[in-house]
C-alpha cells in the first residue's frame, strides 16, 4: 500500500485488522503538491472509541453524535460556526410568541428520507414525542422535559410519579418494570400531556411546541442530534413505539443496547448508512438525491448544498500508535491526537492556521510537511473529577478497600464530609496539570461553566482553589472529627485506560496527598472503557474523572448537569444540596434579563466553591490536524472539529 504523502514513519508492520502494511524503515519527505490518490473518499476517520448508539432519542456521546449529524437531520441548524445564530432545516421557517413560550415550526415539503417515504409533520412530532417517552437518566432527553414540564424535571417518569401523588419524583427514573405496574390512567395522563406539548397539524404543514415556562435556549437545544427527525412507519417498523399512549410504557426506559435503532439509521441528510461493523468501522455513503441540492437550498449562508465527498469511513482504531503510523503513511484524512503527542504530531506540521476571535489566520511553515494545523480555538469540553457522596457497597467493592475509617480503606460515605472534598481540591495541582496532563494549552477553570458563557468570572473575582499542601492538610486534620488525619485512608481511583489524561490525573492526587503522609495512600487502576463506564453507572467509584462536552451554547447547560443533574445522579448528591442548587439553577434559566441570569449565575458559581462537589480542572483550546490534501474545515464550537463532513473536500 502506498500513498504520495508517506512521511516519517515507523520500522516493522503495521497491522490492520486482517490487512498487513508494509512500513519503510527510513523517513521519505512527501512532494509538495499533495493529491489523495482516492479523492472520492474521506477514510479512516480514526477514533480510539466506538459508538452506543445510532439512537439519536438515547445517544448522548460524541461518536454517535457525529455519525448521526451526518445521517439525521434537525428543524434549524446553527449558521456555520456562529452559534448565536440560526438558520432554517427541515423547516422552512418559525414563529415565537411574544411570551416566549409557543413555538410553531412550518415544515418543508418534498423531503424524502434515505428510504424514498416522504417527510411529514407528524414525522417531525412523533421523532420528539417518542424521545420524551423514552427517556433514560443517561439520554439527552432532560434537555426537552425542562422546558416542556418545567425546571427540575429531567425524565417523563417524574411527571408519572407526580401524577400518582408520590413523594420520592424519582422512584421511577430507569425502572421501567416498575412504571409499567402504576396507575394505568396516570400513564396515559403523561402521554396526552406530551401529545399537547408537541403538536403537528397536517393541512398546515406545521409543528408546534407549547412550553411550559420561556425557555431561553430552546432554539439551540433543537439544532444537536437527539433533535433528529426520524420516519415513524420506518421506526415502528424496526420495532421503535407505535405512538399509541396505551403501549408507551413499555418502550421507557431502554438502554443504548436494547433500543430498536441501536445499529439503523433512516434520515434526510447528506448522508446515508451503509453498514456497521462492531469494534471497526462504520461506512456512510452520499446521498445522491439529497433534497437541499434539487431544491438549491444552502446548508448555511454561503455554504453547500450537499456534500461532495461520495462516502466517509469511520473506523475504529484504539491503539494511537497504529493510528500515528496510519496519519504517517496518510492512511488517515483526519486522526484524534491525544495532548500528550501534540510535540511528537508537530513534527508532521507544514501549515498553521491560528484561531483569531472569527478566522483562522494561516501560513506555511514547511513546503514539504503534510499536515495542516488548525489550533487556539476555544474549547467547549472540560474533564473534571467528581466526588460520590454514597458509595455503592451492595456487593464486594474493591474500589474502597476495607470499606471502614482504619487506615486500610474509606467508608462509603467518605466525601459527605465537606473537608475531605476541600482536602481534595486543595491537593491537586492545577500547574502540573496544565503543563503535562495538557501540554500548557490550558487554563485553570473558575466553577462549573467555561469561558464564553454568561457569567464566566474572568477577573477570578470568584474564590478558585489552588495547589496547597498546607489547607490540604489542615482540611484533613477537621476531616470526619480528626479521624482521617489520626488513621489515614486507603482507596482506589479508576481510570479509562484508554485515556492518559485521566491517568495523569489521578496520579497527581495519589502523589500529593503521599507527600502530606504515606498513610494517605491512593492506588490508581486503569480500567477497560466499558468496566469504567459501567463503575460510574453502579456508582461504586469513591471518585470518577469523566468529560463533559457543551450540548448548547447556554450556561444552563454547565448548571444543571453539573450542579443538579447528569453528574450528580452518578455522585449520589444528596437531596438538600441539589435542592439548593436547583432553586437558582431553575431562576437562571427563567431570568428574563440578561443581568439577572449574570448575577444569579455568579452566586450558583460561589456555592459551587463553597461545597465543592468535584474538582473543576481546566479548560483547553481545541486543535484539529488533517492532511494538507483537504479542504472545507470550520470551527464550530458545538459539533466539534471533526464531525461535519459534508462541508468537506478533497483533492
Amino acid at each position: 500500500m502506498s500513498r504520495k504523502i508517506l512521511w516519517f514513519v515507523l520500522s516493522g508492520l503495521v497491522i490492520l485488522g486482517m490487512v498487513t502494511v508494509a512500513v519503510a524503515a527510513t523517513p521519505t519527505p512527501p512532494e509538495s503538491n499533495f493529491e489523495s490518490e482516492d479523492p472520492t473518499t474521506l477514510y479512516n476517520i480514526v477514533s480510539a472509541n466506538d459508538m452506543y448508539t445510532f439512537d439519536p432519542a438515547w445517544n448522548y456521546e460524541s461518536t454517535g453524535n457525529t455519525i448521526i449529524s451526518n445521517v439525521y437531520e434537525q428543524l434549524v441548524t446553527y449558521n456555520r460556526g456562529d452559534v448565536t445564530s440560526f438558520v432554517p432545516a427541515l423547516a422552512e421557517r418559525w414563529d415565537i410568541s411574544e411570551d416566549g413560550m409557543t413555538y410553531v415550526f412550518h415544515i418543508r415539503r418534498d423531503i424524502k428520507f434515505h428510504n424514498g417515504a416522504d417527510l411529514t409533520p407528524e414525522d417531525v412530532a412523533y421523532s420528539f414525542r417518542r424521545g420524551l417517552l423514552q427517556g433514560g437518566d443517561r439520554s439527552p432527553q432532560w434537555m426537552y422535559t425542562e422546558p416542556f414540564f418545567g425546571t427540575g424535571v429531567y425524565d417523563i417518569s417524574e411527571v408519572v410519579a407526580e401524577r400518582v401523588g408520590l413523594e420520592d419524583r424519582t422512584a421511577f427514573v430507569d425502572a421501567p418494570r416498575t412504571l409499567e405496574t402504576t396507575d394505568p390512567a396516570a400513564l396515559v395522563t403523561t402521554c396526552k400531556m406530551v401529545m399537547d406539548a408537541v403538536q403537528y397539524d397536517e393541512e398546515d404543514w406545521t409543528v408546534t411546541f407549547n412550553l411550559s415556562q420561556a425557555w431561553r435556549p430552546f432554539l439551540s437545544t433543537l439544532t444537536q442530534s437527539w433533535a433528529s427527525v426520524l420516519d415513524k412507519d420506518w421506526a415502528v417498523e424496526n420495532g421503535a413505539w407505535d405512538g399509541d399512549c396505551s403501549t408507551w410504557q413499555y418502550y421507557y426506559g431502554i438502554t443504548s443496547e436494547t433500543t430498536p435503532l441501536y445499529d439503523v439509521m433512516n434520515g434526510t441528510g447528506p448522508y446515508m448508512f451503509d453498514h456497521r461493523t462492531p469494534g471497526e468501522e462504520t461506512v456512510l455513503v452520499r446521498n445522491q438525491n439529497y433534497w437541499r441540492e434539487e431544491q438549491n437550498v444552502p446548508m448555511f449562508e454561503g455554504g453547500p448544498t450537499g456534500a461532495s465527498i461520495e462516502r466517509v469511513v469511520f473506523k475504529q482504531v484504539s491503539d494511537w500508535e497504529t493510528r500515528y503510523a496510519m496519519l504517517q503513511a496518510g492512511d488517515a484524512d483526519f486522526v484524534y491526537v491525544p495532548r500528550e503527542d501534540f510535540t511528537r504530531v508537530d513534527s508532521m506540521v507544514g501549515e498553521r492556521c491560528e484561531w483569531d476571535s472569527r478566522s483562522f489566520t494561516c501560513r506555511v511553515t514547511n513546503e514539504k510537511a503534510p499536515l495542516r494545523l488548525f489550533v487556539g480555538m476555544p474549547d467547549t469540553s472540560r474533564t473534571d473529577v467528581f466526588f460520590v457522596f454514597d458509595i455503592n457497597v451492595e456487593r464486594e467493592n474493591p474500589y474502597i478497600g476495607s470499606g471502614e475509617l482504619d487506615g486500610k480503606g474509606i467508608p462509603s460515605n467518605f466525601f459527605d464530609d465537606v473537608h475531605v472534598r476541600k482536602a481534595f481540591n486543595y491537593c491537586f495541582d492545577w500547574e502540573t496539570y496544565v503543563g503535562s496532563a495538557s501540554t500548557g494549552e490550558t487554563v485553570q477553570n473558575v466553577g462549573y461553566s467555561i469561558p464564553g458563557m454568561t457569567s464566566y468570572d474572568y477577573e477570578s473575582n470568584t474564590p478558585t482553589y489552588t495547589y496547597d499542601p498546607e489547607m490540604c492538610a489542615r482540611e484533613l486534620q477537621q476531616a470526619w472529627n480528626g479521624e482521617v488525619w489520626q488513621k489515614g485512608f486507603h482507596m482506589q481511583i479508576g481510570y479509562d485506560a484508554n485515556n492518559d489524561t485521566h491517568r495523569r490525573i489521578a496520579q497527581i492526587l495519589q502523589t500529593n496527598f503521599q507527600r502530606i503522609a504515606p498513610k494517605f495512600n491512593i492506588e490508581v487502576i486503569g480500567l477497560p472503557q466499558y468496566s469504567f463506564q459501567t463503575a460510574i453507572s453502579a456508582k461504586q467509584l469513591p471518585l470518577y474523572i469523566s468529560d463533559w462536552q457543551g450540548d448548547v451554547r447556554d450556561p444552563h447547560n454547565w448548571a444543571q448537569p453539573f450542579l443538579v443533574g447528569t453528574y450528580t445522579t452518578r455522585q449520589n448528591m444528596p437531596n438538600w444540596m441539589r435542592e439548593e442548587f436547583q432553586e437558582l439553577v431553575s431562576a437562571g434559566v427563567t431570568a428574563p434579563t440578561s443581568e439577572e441570569r449574570v448575577s444569579i449565575y455568579q452566586q450558583l458559581t460561589a456555592l459551587d466553591y463553597e461545597y465543592s462537589p468535584a474538582i473543576r480542572l481546566a479548560v483547553a483550546t481545541g486543535r484539529h490536524y488533517e492532511l494538507r490534501w483537504m479542504s472545507g474545515y470550520y470551527y464550530d464550537p458545538i459539533y466539534g472539529t471533526d464531525s461535519r463532513y459534508f462541508t468537506t473536500t478533497k483533492q
